[in-house]
């Protein structure tokens, strides 16, 4: 009998099964669908997880999804998880469904984020007061163009991912205009042509990135207490609840089904993190780089075993 069983193990690894072949997997053959948003970290942590979970023993789809619009279908479970949740841009649905616990919160990403408005620092010439923002007031004009003037030109987030820059401007009288851009492509590569040709550019940006490996920006620091900008503004007291940005939590969220449909994957994803210095270079290949989104997480998987290998082995126990 203990020589069968010997046999039987032996077939087993000549198979190549994972030690996650011994994992409660669950539904197994239903596929575990992930969101695919509007950004190209969001789009390599969804591949980096799928590719282990397809390594624990399951079958992954990929389905594009708004950053907005998904939490309606995770909310009925028609998406399962979403690795990278920016919790500050979420609208209306995810705050609700998290209350009620049809969306649940598995952790923390890793990943640190900052979202606010971002600057060459050779523009700091031209506007010595930065990057306290108070000075953009007094230097909005070295901003401007002739379609904006006498208003800098603010470029702010496209349209569909919301006004959070023209609410602010509008609010606390900025002498700016917001002019949305295009997509994520489109404002990086207004980034870098205003910068390579030392030209004037304020723009709504975010960390990580992998631009911020490539070029030094600075940052506008906005104020702590929302006091300030009332007072500066006129505004009443307790009419602002933050000035600025409220910056984000990145977090793993899951449909409330997942845990009990796949158990062994929703283990998978309590472990699973990325930090902004992984995250970075990878954007880098794939958004200047041009390489194939796939094959850099599938890279990056291969070099990195004795980072996931612990989280695969997790799920398997």
């Amino acid at each position: 009998m203990i020589k069968k069983l010997a046999t039987i193990a032996l077939a087993a690894l000549a198979l190549g099964m994972t030690p996650a072949a011994s994992a409660e997997l669950g539904a197994k053959d239903d596929p575990i669908k992930i969101p695919i948003n509007e950004w190209t970290g969001q789009h390599l942590s969804a591949h980096i997880l799928g590719q282990l979970l397809e390594k624990v023993g399951y079958k992954v789809e990929y389905v594009t999804a708004g950053a907005v619009p998904q939490f309606a279908a995770m909310q009925t479970g028609d998406l399962h998880v979403q690795p990278e949740t920016w919790e500050n841009n979420v609208g209306d649905i995810y705050p609700k469904a998290v209350e009620a616990g049809e969306i649940v919160i598995v952790g923390s990403e890793g990943l640190s984020a900052r979202e606010g408005w971002i600057y060459p620092p050779y523009m700091k010439e031209k506007c010595p007061g930065l990057p306290d923002w108070k000075a953009l007031y007094d230097c909005a004009q070295a901003f401007g163009t002739a379609e904006t003037f006498p208003n800098g030109r603010l470029v702010t987030y496209p349209a569909d991912w919301g006004t959070r820059e023209k609410d602010l401007i509008d609010k606390i009288k900025l002498p700016f205009t917001p002019v949305a851009g295009g997509s994520e492509g489109a404002m990086v590569a207004e980034l870098k042509a205003a910068y390579d040709a030392k030209e004037p550019i304020i723009m709504m940006f975010w960390e990580p990135h992998w631009i911020h490996a490539q070029y030094k920006f600075d940052w506008v620091n906005w104020p702590t207490d929302p006091k300030e900008c009332e007072e500066k503004a006129g505004l009443p007291a307790g009419s602002m609840d933050v000035c600025g940005f409220h910056q984000a939590k990145v977090l793993k969220t899951v449909w409330k089904g997942f845990k009990d449909k796949w158990p062994a994957g929703y283990k998978l994803i309590e472990q699973f993190q990325m930090s902004n210095d992984q995250q970075n270079p990878l954007i880098l290949e794939v958004d200047s780089k041009g390489r194939k989104l796939e094959d850099v997480a599938a890279e990056w998987i291969k070099a990195n075993e004795a980072i996931w290998k612990p989280w695969v082995d997790a799920a398997a126990n």
